[in-house]
């Protein structure tokens, strides 16, 4: 079975387009963008015939089996419900959507719809993932004791729809790997906002902070620390995760593009106090054997290597019938934390539970 696949948006998104082209399972590959002269200089530079205007556009053309959308943010949960409308299969880019309102209504809509939704979350395909999953299902780590995200990220002069974006509603990056890693959600969420946006940084979503810290708490008693910031923070830029077992830990590091470090704790010694760790740096390879061996090369590609492995995930759940991994409930359960951690940090640090979407 071969599948016919719209890109659309043509930024960050042009990076997948020759991904698909080289996927054994894809066929044709169309693009689309807002801006006419980057659809067409991505178009020729990768020999791609088939180009639309506009998704309104696109979607109304015949044969077309699933669309990947990498539009902004605003317009997710929107475009999301006309491509599933129009009987293709979608993968969006993160977040889902940033109401609570707008995530019933995207699994509402994938599931009258029948067709797959994929949230195409980086941080779970990245070689950094993959490594701190071969570490615990290794026994290296040992069991789950604690998780520590952060994305800071300075925003200043990006496009204007990012003008006071909260941070925290875009938490999936740094909080996903723990969900995955632990099989679980969150089940509240106390944030603090720190930081409150000068006047020339608010946005359409109000009075805000430049930064949001937050203790999630998920089941099975763990917790998640995880610090948001786009704004008013002097720092360069950091997104990543760190998991801790009670018999080893993964750390990212502190300066992007250097090592993690990986820790081992010994047995305790006999007349001492606290057991000694070891300590290395590693630096892991991006899981390749996972991918078909025309899209390998691809994992030295941006975010961890992860795009291949999110268009072979994308693509093989329809080809094969199945749901995606992260599929429109496990795509909520990701996303809601953040939107319920904004509301705690409007609310001076409440805590605010996070809806169950049933996600076995």
């Amino acid at each position: 079975m071969s599948i016919d696949v719209i890109v659309v948006g043509l930024g960050f998104g042009a990076d997948f387009v020759p991904i698909y082209q080289a996927h054994e399972s894809v066929g044709r590959v169309a693009v689309v963008d807002s801006d006419p002269a980057r659809t067409a200089a991505v178009a020729d530079r990768l020999g791609i015939a088939d180009r639309f205007d506009s998704l309104e556009e696109a979607l109304a053309a015949p044969g077309w089996d699933a669309v990947h959308l990498l539009t902004p943010v605003a317009l997710h949960a929107g475009q999301v419900q006309q491509v599933l409308k129009s009987g293709r299969h979608c993968a969006s880019a993160v977040p889902m959507a940033t109401t609570l309102d707008d995530l019933d209504q995207l699994i509402a809509t994938q599931e009258g719809a029948g067709r797959n939704y994929m949230m195409m979350e980086t941080a779970v395909y990245s070689r950094e993932y993959f490594h701190a999953r071969s570490l615990l299902d290794s026994g290296r780590l040992g069991r789950l004791a604690y998780f520590r995200g952060e994305h800071l990220q300075n925003l200043d002069g990006f496009p204007p729809y990012w003008l006071g974006y909260p941070p925290m509603h875009y938490v999936t990056h740094a909080l996903s790997p723990a969900l995955a890693l632990a099989g679980s959600r969150v089940e509240s969420v106390r944030c603090l906002g720190s930081s409150p946006l000068t006047p020339d940084r608010i946005g359409v979503a109000g009075p805000g902070y430049g930064t949001e810290a937050a203790l999630f708490q998920l089941a099975g008693e763990l917790v998640a620390n995880v610090t948001m910031s786009f704004f008013q923070l002097g720092r360069s830029y950091l997104e990543g995760f760190s998991v801790y077992g009670d018999e080893g830990a993964l750390e990212w590091p502190q300066l992007e593009g250097g090592p993690m470090k990986e820790f081992a704790m010994r047995p305790l010694e006999p007349g001492r106090r606290g057991r000694a760790v070891d300590e290395r740096d590693v630096r892991p390879d991006g899981a390749p054997e996972l991918l078909p061996v025309s899209l390998r090369p691809f994992t030295a590609g941006g975010h961890g290597g992860s795009h291949p492995h999110l268009v072979h995930e994308f693509v093989s759940s329809i080809v094969e019938e199945r749901r995606p991994r992260v599929d429109a409930r496990t795509a909520a359960t990701w996303t809601a934390p953040g939107i319920c951690a904004h509301q705690s940090a409007l609310q001076g640090g409440a805590e605010v539970l996070v809806p169950d979407y049933g996600i076995s």
